[in-house]
C-alpha cells in the first residue's frame, strides 16, 4: 500500500521505505487503539489518557487538522486485519469513528458514508444532507450591509431551528442564523475545513461560503453584540472584538469562483430589503417611538392630541365660513 499512501500527499515524504511503513503503521495502530478504548471506556489507571485528563481533548483536536491526516483506507485495512469478519468482531470502523467525534455530529448523520480522512469527516458533519446541497452559482454577490445596518432597516434575527451549521434563511424580514459557539478550538477547525475546500475543488466550498457571509454581516463589535443579544452567538472568547477579528481574518487570501446558490438569492433579497426606504422609515418609527410601552403610549397620546387639534381647527374654520 506504500505507493497508494504516498500519492495521497502533495509532497514526497522523504523517509526510507521501511521507516515510512513503520510510521504509517504506528499512527494507524494508535488511532485504532484510541477509538476502541474510547468506545469501550477501558483505560488502565496509569494510561496517559486517563492520568492526564486534558490529553484526550488535545489528541481529539490534533486528529482533525489537515496536516495530520492519514488516509482512512489505511486504518480500514489494519482494522480488517486485526478483526476479520466474525461474530465476535467489534463495531464497524465507521461506527467507532463517529462515536469518537460524536460531539460534531449535531445533525445525527448516518455512519454509512465514505470517509477519506478526518478533516473530510469534519466537513461532512457541517454540510446539509447530500440531497439538500444547493447548486453552485457562478455569479457572486454578498450582503452590502452589516447586521446592525440591517436591523436599522427592520431586519430581525433568530437562531435557526435546524441543526445544520451552514443554514441561513431570510423570510418576511427575519434572518435565521445557526447557533455559533466561538471558543478557542473553533478557528483552527474552521480554517482546516476551508483549507481543504481551497486545496481540492472536488469539494464545493460550502463552508467557505458561510464564513464569507458572516464576514459581511459582522464588521464591528456592535454586530457581535447584536447577534449575541439574539442568542445567535455564544461568545466563549469573552470579548466581542475577538470574535470580530476572528471572522474578519478567516477569509483573507480566499479564492472564489462560485457560491452557494441559496446564499446568492438570500444576499440579493437582503440588499433589496434594506434599500427600500419604507423599511427603514418603519424601523425608525418602531425603534424611536414604539420600542417601550411608555414610548408607545406617549406616541399614541401625541397622535391623538394632534388629531383632536386638527378636528378643532377644521371645526373653527367651518364656523367662520
Amino acid at each position: 500500500m506504500e505507493d497508494s499512501i504516498q500519492r495521497c500527499y502533495v509532497e514526497t515524504v522523504h523517509l526510507e521505505s521501511d521507516d515510512f511503513v513503520k510510521l504509517i503503521r504506528l499512527d494507524a495502530g494508535f488511532i485504532l487503539e484510541l477509538f476502541l478504548r474510547y468506545y469501550e471506556e477501558k483505560w488502565e489507571v496509569d494510561h496517559p489518557m486517563f492520568v492526564e485528563a486534558w490529553l484526550l481533548e488535545v489528541v481529539w483536536h490534533e486528529l482533525l487538522l489537515l496536516e495530520n491526516q492519514l488516509p482512512f483506507f489505511v486504518i480500514e485495512k489494519l482494522y480488517q486485519l486485526a478483526f476479520p469478519n466474525n461474530s465476535n468482531s467489534p463495531p464497524s470502523l465507521n461506527d467507532l469513528t463517529f462515536n469518537f467525534f460524536k460531539s460534531l455530529n449535531t445533525q445525527k448523520k448516518n455512519t454509512n458514508v465514505k470517509i477519506q480522512h478526518f478533516t473530510d469527516l469534519l466537513r461532512f458533519f457541517h454540510l446539509p444532507s447530500s440531497n439538500k446541497l444547493p447548486y453552485r452559482e457562478t455569479k457572486l454577490t454578498f450582503p452590502k450591509y452589516s447586521a446592525t445596518q440591517l436591523r436599522e432597516a427592520g431586519v430581525t434575527f433568530k437562531v435557526a431551528s435546524r441543526k445544520c451549521a451552514l443554514n441561513l434563511d431570510f423570510q418576511n424580514g427575519m434572518l435565521d442564523i445557526p447557533l455559533l459557539k466561538f471558543q478557542d478550538t473553533m478557528e483552527a477547525l474552521i480554517r482546516n475545513i476551508m483549507a481543504l475546500e481551497q486545496c481540492d475543488h472536488r469539494r464545493p466550498a460550502y463552508t467557505t461560503d458561510f464564513y464569507l457571509m458572516l464576514d459581511h454581516l459582522i464588521n464591528t463589535s456592535k454586530d457581535v453584540d447584536l447577534l449575541s443579544s439574539e442568542g445567535i452567538i455564544d461568545n466563549r472568547l469573552g470579548d466581542s472584538n475577538a470574535v470580530t477579528s476572528m471572522i474578519n481574518n478567516l477569509n483573507k487570501g480566499i479564492f472564489r469562483r462560485d457560491m452557494n446558490s441559496d446564499y446568492y438569492d438570500l444576499c440579493r433579497e437582503l440588499n433589496v430589503f434594506y434599500e427600500k426606504p419604507w423599511h427603514r422609515w418603519k424601523a425608525t418609527l418602531k425603534h424611536e417611538y414604539f420600542s417601550t410601552p411608555w414610548g408607545t403610549a406617549s406616541t399614541i397620546a401625541a397622535i391623538f392630541l394632534l388629531v383632536l387639534t386638527l378636528i378643532q381647527t377644521i371645526c373653527s374654520i367651518i364656523q367662520v365660513v
